[in-house]
């Protein structure tokens, strides 16, 4: 009985705190600089390295890891216009390409110089592949589908998101004038505010902003409920398939249904379905770091930050 209590109050933490987190957020703009994911980080920690959670606990967290990566999938796509992305100019395209190749190259190079050094440093790259085309959602997915180990997967994500601090806070001062020095400024068209634009779509595009009005609401759950027969059919599949290959494969399902349903025009115009996609991610990482063990996090951590500094530079 005390073991079931223990179990209900902490699935009541791990899916009430990120709310609360994101309240914080939307409150305070301290919190809003920090992130929700770094919190959700350091909420995790705490508990999962002063000794409270008990022993048995791992297959409680394992079963919420397994599930709120592939909820979260969908509902970040559903809201995706594939067809705007067909019809963009040849040089966006070509910027994208190149951006993945140099990624591509200098993953590889940090593998072969800290393959030696780091163990796994093969679900490294395939991670920092993922966080630099698509962010932490596609960063989450691949350790999902790699079966990282939380130690690794946080500190992958930990140092690319302080590294990258640092680069934004270069970019902001010095940045724009280190590269006029070989670069040509970018010549804005008359009345052009791309800049301002973009941020408030970005803006209203995440808020949680109404989420819980009746006309958000209501569509959100039918969205959910197209979420989890996604996920009922991707999980599916992937038991036909070895246990070795059944998260590729369930992943890889999950992610193209995701997309085709984003075509559907009745999916695609369901607001707050990205926000609530990445509720299911703070989730993720709010379980994945309580999971952690930070005495384990310190041997390889100082190889791990090294190699996002190389990537970086």
């Amino acid at each position: 009985m005390h073991d079931m209590i223990t179990s209900v109050l902490l699935i009541l933490f791990y899916f009430l705190f990120p709310v609360f987190v994101i309240f914080l957020v939307g409150r305070y703009s301290l919190i809003r600089k920090i992130g929700a994911i770094v919190i959700c980080y350091i909420a995790g920690l705490l508990l999962g390295n002063v000794n409270i959670l008990p022993a048995g606990v791992y297959p409680l967290q394992d079963i919420i890891t397994s599930i709120t990566i592939p909820l979260a999938i969908p509902l970040l796509l559903f809201s995706e216009n594939i067809k705007k992305w067909l019809t963009m100019a040849r040089t966006t395209f070509l910027s994208l390409l190149l951006g993945l190749v140099s990624v591509v190259i200098m993953i590889s190079l940090g593998y072969l110089i800290f393959r030696n050094v780091i163990p796994e440093a093969w679900k490294i790259s395939g991670m920092l592949v993922g966080v630099y085309s698509g962010g932490t959602p596609n960063l989450a997915a691949i350790a999902e589908m790699l079966n990282v180990p939380s130690e690794l997967y946080i500190l992958t994500h930990t140092s690319d998101l302080i590294i990258g601090a640092f680069l934004l806070l270069f970019l902001i001062t010095g940045g724009q004038r280190f590269f006029l020095l070989f670069m040509k400024p970018y010549k804005h068209h008359e009345g052009e505010d791309v800049q301002n634009h973009t941020s408030e779509v970005v803006d209203d595009f995440e808020s949680y902003d109404g989420f819980f009005r009746k006309d958000t609401f209501l569509p959100l759950l039918r969205a959910l409920g197209y979420t989890i027969l996604i996920f009922a059919t991707g999980g599916g599949l992937s038991l036909l398939f070895p246990k070795n290959f059944a998260p590729v494969v369930a992943i890889l399902t999950i992610t193209t249904l995701g997309i085709l349903a984003s075509l559907v025009p009745r999916v695609n115009r369901i607001k707050k379905t990205f926000p609530l996609g990445m509720y299911f991610i703070l989730v993720f990482s709010l379980v994945v770091a309580s999971m952690a063990d930070l005495g384990k996090m310190v041997g390889n951590g100082h190889s791990i930050v090294l190699w996002s500094i190389f990537l970086f530079i």
